[in-house]
């Protein structure tokens, strides 16, 4: 079972994810790649909302191939280009992890590997 720590004795998330994640001894481990917004058959969509849901759902389908859910996602980190608008992927986010409050980082890049790729996220999964 995997359990949010959020103590009240230091400043609460800034948005719906978990300080930390607890995990019990011995629990089965998934970890992904940096997951792009690239579609099965290639396509890129240049809207990043169309990417935030792209790469959730392949992040979905990753967990699924190894039989875990999205709400077995303990922590995960996001990289963003520069200038994109961080209030879209944080709706994709809360869209597919709802009510899983996994530990999150976000991080601000100039770019990624390749120009039309606008974010990218790892995860981890635990149970």
């Amino acid at each position: 079972m995997n359990e949010p720590v959020n103590p009240s004795t230091i400043g609460a998330p800034a948005a719906m994810y978990s300080l930390g994640v607890a995990t019990t001894a011995g629990s089965r481990l998934l970890h992904t790649s940096g997951i792009v917004g690239t579609g099965a058959d290639g396509s890129i969509s240049p809207v990043l909302a169309d990417q935030a849901a792209t790469i959730w759902s392949s992040i979905g389908a990753i967990c699924a191939a190894a039989g875990f859910g999205l709400d077995d996602i303990v922590s995960y980190t996001t990289y963003v280009v520069d200038g994109e608008d961080l209030s879209v992927v944080m709706a994709a986010r809360d869209a597919a992890l709802a009510p899983n409050r996994p530990a999150s980082t976000l991080i601000v890049v100039p770019r990624l590997a390749r120009p039309e790729w606008r974010m990218e996220i790892t995860a981890v999964a635990a149970h």
